[in-house]
């Protein structure tokens, strides 16, 4: 295939109700939207889930549309694409700038799929037909008021419960839950709010039974993970320490978790999310997918990678109605009892509704690939 043009959009989405983590709270979501033309007429979707601040990681979606702009949409222009897996390959000498090289990919990924006539999911390789739901609670003004959150998500059917953890809100809200929800598969979510330091404190969340707990310390740890490792009992899930498989594959033989989150964005796209699915499987290590607050698009694409075999716990990717009073795609993404049924339609399976991606368009831009100018 080759790429006549692409589209970015930057939207800004209000949420359903504000999310709160250790590094702060989310009433809107500005996201970069991309859309790819071939020369078919054929079009793929992507999206970048890079936030407003560098408080995840490095990238904003501003920086995002520099780095697209002035690189990775040059590096595609005039070039023949077999498969998607040489777009991971052309970005590779770009030095980090994962969101933004994923949202460009992903949207390679779509295109490939609709022109193979097969779903994202298949032309992965995954070959499940529904995948597991979890569900993903920010931080909140009063542990009653998690309690009911959760009690209200568990009879949902979801599969798993996942709270955001920090100092001063940790052993006595995950001793609360525990007492009121015995059994139901809980984990801890950090976001690297601890150190080394606090390894007693983190001891303690052993006795709760934990599925995991999630990048407790440093966001570019690896080695003291694998030091406060042997000290829990509870498995430790890298997600921020994780960008490529070579991380992966550190982390792994250091010994620093037991189970790794793999998230799109982050790693710089379905291939290295794949490169990564499979080394963890020949090792043993379970993987899953987290969430960055992703529009229907964003969704769908974490949809099809949890297809594949590895993916066996479950993972943040949500119901639509979760986060938005309504989302951009059609159908929304539904969970029933726990459960999102994988779409059988080509690419991604849902359909962007442009009347409502324009509502939340603040910019757009028009790449023409085929001629020099830019259209705008």
């Amino acid at each position: 295939m080759k790429i006549q043009n692409i589209t970015i959009r930057h939207l800004k989405m209000k949420m359903k109700a504000p999310f709160t983590t250790s590094f702060g709270t989310f009433v809107n979501k500005e996201f970069l939207l991309l859309e790819a033309t071939d020369e078919l007429g054929n079009k793929g979707w992507g999206e970048s889930v890079a936030f407003d601040s560098p408080w995840y990681n490095e990238e904003t979606y501003k920086t995002n549309w520099i780095i697209l702009e002035d690189f990775l949409i040059p590096l595609v222009k005039g070039k023949e694409i077999e498969h998607p897996d040489e777009i991971n390959e052309l970005f590779a000498f770009i030095r980090k700038n994962n969101m933004a090289k994923a949202a460009l990919e992903g949207a390679v990924w779509d295109l490939y799929a609709k022109r193979t006539d097969q779903t994202l999911a298949s032309a992965l390789g995954g070959d499940k037909k529904e995948i597991e739901v979890g569900i993903s609670i920010g931080i909140q003004k009063s542990v009653e008021k998690l309690l009911s959150l959760i009690d209200g998500y568990v009879k949902e059917g979801y599969k798993r419960i996942k709270v955001k953890i920090k100092p001063g809100w940790d052993v006595d809200v995950i001793r609360a839950i525990r007492e009121r929800f015995p059994d139901v598969p809980l984990m801890a979510d950090a976001n690297s709010a601890y150190s080394l330091e606090d390894a007693a404190l983190l001891k303690q969340l052993d006795e709760f039974n934990l599925t995991m707990i999630e990048q407790p310390l440093a966001s570019d740890d690896i080695i003291d993970h694998a030091t406060l490792q042997k000290q829990l009992k509870t498995p430790i899930c890298l997600d921020e320490s994780i960008h490529s498989l070579e991380d992966a594959r550190k982390a792994v033989e250091l010994g620093s978790c037991g189970i790794i989150n793999i998230k799109i964005g982050r790693v710089g796209g379905l291939t290295e999310s794949k490169k990564i699915h499979d080394y963890c499987e020949s090792k043993g290590i379970p993987v899953w997918c987290g969430g960055m607050l992703e529009s229907g698009i964003g969704r769908a694409h974490n949809v099809a990678i949890t297809t594949l075999s590895n993916f066996i716990m479950p993972g943040d990717t949500a119901g639509s109605e979760r986060y938005w009073e309504r989302d951009i795609i059609d159908p929304e993404v539904i969970v029933e009892n726990g459960y999102i049924t994988v779409p059988d339609e080509p690419g991604i399976g849902y359909e962007p509704n442009l009347e409502r991606i324009e509502k939340f368009t603040v910019n757009k831009k028009v790449y023409n690939l085929v001629d020099k100018e830019v259209v705008r």
